[in-house]
């Protein structure tokens, strides 16, 4: 088998249509898990789809590439260009986490399908609040949530989908463990889904729509991303870590320099990176707006999947290795370079993830800034760095301060990843360390890093700082608190900084004082990237689909507040719609916050009506300048937007929306498009729609419209009643409005739409839902 290094150094061609013949042949039959029979790698398929691309477009190819071309639905016919095109892919996997799994699995069961298409796991991991320790809390969680937990282990008991318990681990963690290989295309319902990129597999966060799309068979559509290089050189040591390398990356290209690109890690330097590490740096790629990171096949990843019992797919890798990394010659849209000897320890924030400082400068920042400098609290663990590796460098921290007689001053948390690292580390003794140090060990779930924390050791709106070794810190998101003051760096700086207890120390040039009075140095931390007596499973928390699925009922109490079982939308009865009320002619910036709020809404994601109380309760009503309040045409009175058409509803009344630029931008929340489709809508007519947003629309079955003259939009009055020509409605063509205003004439204005023929018929059948349903002869 040829070395990475030989791949390179080979001729040119190799980066074209020939390359090297694989040591096995590809069409070998290896497994994609252990946990599932009969899903297998198709290292064969992806090989036949590469080289159909590589003749077409005859140049040499990123990583990131080969992985999104060897996985189109149509090789041969698919239009290709990076930053422009949408891409019609083929997902290897589905993961979903329990809060967005809900309404995703609601939505497959309305397609009427028996199982799902897609190898497909759910993860329970979001809603489990840290309040006084793991085994507790998530008792407690237990009982919160009993009815959700049982919706989301019957149903997957249902349609044949892979479940891990509460307690299991956070999503990302288990994907690593079990289910990511390299060269792999996943899509996960949460942003941080690229951790997997630590393992070659280009794994991307979606909503819940596109996940149910994958689930049912569809192909899954994306824009062809740009791919940003990031070229590694040298080694790191002391007390450098993988997470500096993303601090640094956040640092340069800014909470939005990602977006619309895949970041590509490549050069010698990734070789020096423990395969965990790499997870590590994917994961928080997410907070630069990349569509996802990634790194090319090496041995480290070799050595992780052996040690975690998946050596065959190690060897059927190693068989693909010519494909598994960028070709050489291969063009990025940009181009950064980062040499690891030279790379400082980091520490980002607060209140963003970008705004990294040096630990050299760092406090110089804290008194520029006015920082409060008392370190409140230490959390280390979450799904970006709770690995073996981490743990273990933590743990040798600790023991060096505990040797010297000191614990740590600052409250102290431990989040391990999943249920194999806390049973790993506590039978290897770094669990005992980091307790006798003073640390509290957590659920094996999101917790703070996602808001899940009962905190009380301060008051809301007391200014204090804390530190984790989380992703996100924006304000707010750990603890509810806007005050606080949270930043971001790898786990060995958040032991170190909880030793010292303030900000103001920096482990590298600082001494602290021990027990017995003497100064020391803490030493640079140790730790090994993998355990040698193997992993330790620890306790058993997935839950496979039965052999007999049939006689499985899925649970759903009628009565029920957070669950509702979905009703398919009615199909459209063939006429144009006439004399339609417009619900809300909102203005200005419409986000799909403003359309379908979160925080405490969230809680009712399983249950369409209910989260249809907050309906556009955030959008400004032009008519008044004011949120949540229009006239309602028919009483006359002013209420609540979601009230209003629920009356309408009521009444038999369709209704429209009239909206300004980029309507429905933000996160895919699904339901934006799904409330004012239950509600009564019947279209959305906007200057321009967010491109997801738009999508979503068309899959609830309404008409996403925007006026062929954005300012047509002015002419519209909110009092204004509207006719659609829906029997227009043809791919390509104009469709007409007719409005009767008030008090005046009657006048046309064109509409436009971008429909292709399949959407059509997902109009006509009331949802894209209803139309998989028909084709499956339902």
């Amino acid at each position: 088998m040829l070395s990475r290094a030989a791949t390179r150094q080979m001729p040119r061609m190799l980066g074209r249509r020939n390359f090297a013949t694989p040591a096995e042949p590809l069409t070998k039959k290896v497994e994609m898990t252990n946990w599932e029979k009969g899903h297998f790698i198709n290292y064969a398929k992806m090989n036949e789809n590469l080289n159909i691309v590589r003749q077409r477009l005859n140049r040499p190819l990123t990583y990131a590439e080969k992985i999104l071309y060897s996985h189109l639905d149509d090789p041969h016919g698919q239009d290709i260009e990076r930053g422009k095109s949408y891409l019609k892919l083929r997902p290897d996997r589905v993961a979903c986490q329990d809060a967005t799994a809900q309404m995703a699995i609601l939505q497959f069961m309305s397609a009427g399908m028996p199982s799902v298409a897609t190898p497909t796991t759910v993860h329970c991991d979001h809603l489990i609040e840290a309040q006084i320790g793991g085994e507790k809390d998530l008792e407690r969680a237990q009982q919160i949530n009993k009815e959700v937990y049982d919706f989301l282990s019957t149903s997957c008991a249902k349609y044949d989908i892979g479940f891990w318990k509460p307690g299991s681990g956070i999503i990302h963690q288990i994907v690593m463990e079990n289910y990511a290989f390299p060269g792999g295309l996943m899509i996960g319902t949460d942003s941080h889904t690229p951790n997997a990129g630590g393992l070659g597999m280009c794994a991307i966060g979606v909503g819940g729509a596109d996940a149910v799309d994958v689930m049912a068979n569809l192909p899954w559509e994306l824009k062809a991303p740009k791919v940003i290089g990031v070229k590694l050189t040298g080694e790191m040591s002391g007390w450098t870590a993988p997470k500096d390398i993303i601090l640094k990356v956040a640092g340069i290209l800014t909470v939005k320099g990602g977006t619309g690109a895949i970041i590509e890690y490549h050069g010698p330097g990734v070789n020096n990176l423990s395969c965990t590490g790499m997870g590590t740096i994917c994961n928080m790629g997410a907070e630069i707006g990349a569509t996802t990171s990634l790194f090319p096949f090496n041995d480290r990843m070799y050595d992780y999947l052996a040690s975690t019992n998946r050596k065959a797919i190690g060897d059927f890798s190693r068989s693909y290795t010519a494909e598994l990394h960028e070709d050489e010659g291969a063009e990025y849209d940009e181009l950064i370079e980062i040499n690891l000897s030279e790379l400082e320890p980091h520490i980002n924030g607060p209140f963003t993830p970008d705004l990294a400082t040096p630990i050299s400068k760092f406090k110089e920042a804290v008194q520029a800034n006015k920082w409060p400098e008392e370190l409140k609290v230490g959390l280390i663990g979450s799904c970006t760095n709770s690995s073996y590796e981490d743990m273990s460098r933590a743990a040798s921290i600790a023991q060096d301060a505990l040797d010297h007689g000191i614990k740590a001053k600052s409250v102290f948390t431990v989040t391990p990843g999943s249920e194999q690292i806390r049973a790993t580390i506590e039978r290897d003794g770094q669990l005992k360390t980091l307790e006798d140090f003073g640390g509290m060990v957590l659920a094996n779930a999101c917790g703070p890093c996602i808001g899940q924390w009962d905190r009380q050791d301060v008051e809301r709106g007391q200014p204090n700082s804390i530190i984790s070794s989380y992703n996100r810190n924006f304000t707010g998101r750990n603890d509810g608190n806007p005050a606080t003051h949270s930043f971001v760096t790898s786990p060995d700086l958040v032991v170190a900084m909880t030793v010292a207890g303030t900000l103001n120390f920096n482990p590298l040039t600082d001494k602290l004082k021990g027990k017995d009075g003497k100064e020391f140095m803490l030493k640079a931390p140790t730790g090994e990237g993998l355990p040698a007596n193997g992993f330790d499973p620890g306790r058993d928390t997935y839950q496979a689909p039965p052999q007999d699925r049939s006689n499985v009922s899925v649970a759903v109490s009628p009565t029920s507040d957070r669950l509702q079982v979905l009703q398919p939308f009615n199909a459209w009865d063939g006429k144009d719609a006439m004399d339609l009320p417009i619900l809300i002619k909102a203005q200005g910036k419409t986000t799909t916050d403003h359309i379908s709020m979160a925080g405490p809404w969230l809680k009712y994601r399983g249950h369409l009506d209910n989260i249809s109380n907050n309906m556009l309760i955030g959008a400004i009503n032009s008519a008044n300048g004011e949120a949540n309040k229009v006239k309602n045409f028919t009483t006359g009175e002013t209420d609540a937007v979601p009230n209003t058409a629920r009356d309408y509803k009521s009444k038999g009344i369709r209704w429209v929306v009239v909206g300004d630029w980029n309507y429905g931008e933000g996160s895919s929340r699904e339901h934006a498009a799904l409330e004012p489709r239950h509600l009564g809508g019947l279209a959305i007519i906007t200057r321009s729609f967010a491109r997801i947003h738009e999508t979503n629309l068309k899959k609830q079955g309404m008409l996403p419209l925007t006026f062929a003259n954005p300012e047509d939009y002015d002419k519209i009055k909110p009092e204004d009643k509207v006719d659609l020509m829906c029997t227009e409605l043809a791919v390509g063509k104009p469709f007409t409005m007719k409005v009767h205003p008030a008090n005046g004439q009657e006048f046309e204005v064109p509409l436009a739409h971008t429909f292709n023929e399949s959407q059509i018929e997902w109009f006509k059948n009331g949802s894209a839902l209803n139309t998989m349903a028909k084709n499956a002869g339902h």
